[in-house]
């Protein structure tokens, strides 16, 4: 299974109902298609970047469950179809990669740098 993140933008109007009534149909394609739920989270009504169908605002859902290619297939037409959606999209973040691990070099002493010129200087005299 791999895992995936969706995020839909909503109606700013919506009474609770309402967003209740979507979330749990986008929790039943997850669990028609054995997907695995994972969180849903409620962000909030945000100003939108630039007016979707004269809304300036919308309320933004996050989603993160894990499924597959079929499950994404019909969640997407789902939501394409509700004409509450504003927007969504879907990402798959099964192979995001990890923090990057930073080396660091271990700082040279000067001592130690001294030295290998002194050494060097010694053995080009000789």
């Amino acid at each position: 299974m791999r895992k995936y993140e969706t995020i839909y933008i909503l109606q700013p109007d919506l009474s609770e109902d309402e967003i209740k009534v979507i979330a749990d149909k986008v929790q039943d394609v997850i669990a028609s298609y054995k997907g695995d739920f994972q969180r849903l989270e409620d962000w909030g009504v945000r100003k939108l970047a630039y007016p979707i169908r004269k809304f300036a605002r919308g309320r933004y859902l996050y989603l993160r469950y894990n499924g597959g290619r079929e499950m994404i297939a019909e969640l997407e037409r789902r939501l394409r179809l509700d004409e509450k959606v504003l927007r969504y999209q879907s990402v798959n973040i099964t192979d995001q990669p990890e923090k990057p691990a930073v080396e660091k070099k271990a700082p040279v002493a000067e001592s130690e740098a001294v030295e290998s010129d002194v050494t060097a200087e010694e053995t080009a005299s000789e």
